[in-house]
């Protein structure tokens, strides 16, 4: 019993750590890098690593702070697109509010859950850590554009068009243009960080789980 009081709170408390730094990095120029030809979140990383180190829940409470903190920041300073992140900017009423609650939280909360999943699925079969770090940030780098730009495609293609002054058929291109651009750039910056920051995380874990009995028998 003492032993899962010591692990649910190890674990309440690696949350609560990476959910600040999904707040900080979510509400300043931190999370945002400047690569050579465009500016690259870096919000979802510590969402990410937070499914890696502590599971697919762990991953989608993250995940869900930064939908709820992008909610806020694109209600607070509204830009072009945001009506698909913020249910006080919907042009559409009822549905288009539920829409983007979907876009800002449902998706974001999927990164943490197929992070989660998808690392423990490769330690299943045995993926040395340095194979599956890069794996996994890669995947849910691209989680989060395919689903946001997925989404907002299926759902609010007609007002992204609006937005963008161009005609519908011109969306598709639009959206595909974000998530082969914009999108791989984001997840190649996501494998270096995930797997730089992730090993010694995972190293940091290993060496507390290895003195944790000795403090025990001591």
């Amino acid at each position: 019993m003492m032993n899962k009081r010591k692990h649910d709170t190890h674990w309440m408390v690696g949350v609560a750590l990476m959910a600040a730094v999904v707040v900080v990095l979510a509400s300043t120029p931190l999370g945002m890098i400047q690569l050579p030809i465009i500016k690259a979140t870096t919000t979802h990383i510590p969402v990410i690593l937070g499914a890696i180190l502590f599971g697919p829940l762990a991953g989608g409470i993250l995940g869900g702070i930064f939908g709820m903190c992008s909610m806020v920041s694109n209600t607070v300073a509204p830009t072009l697109l945001s009506f698909a992140f913020s249910p006080f900017m919907s042009t559409t009423g009822v549905s288009g509010a539920l829409k983007a609650v979907w876009i800002a939280v449902g998706c974001r909360i999927l990164i943490g859950v197929v992070s989660g999943w998808l690392w423990l699925g490769l330690k299943k079969v045995k993926v040395p850590d340095l194979a599956a770090l890069p794996v996994v940030g890669f995947v849910g780098s691209m989680t989060n554009t395919v689903c946001v730009m997925g989404s907002i495609y299926l759902l609010l293609a007609q007002q992204y068009a609006q937005v963008k002054n161009v005609g519908m058929e011109a969306v598709f291109g639009l959206v595909m243009g974000t998530v082969t651009g914009s999108g791989v750039m984001e997840a190649i910056a996501a494998v270096v960080l995930v797997t730089t920051i992730g090993k010694v995380l995972l190293q940091v874990g290993v060496a507390a789980e290895r003195r944790r009995p000795a403090r025990s028998n001591g």
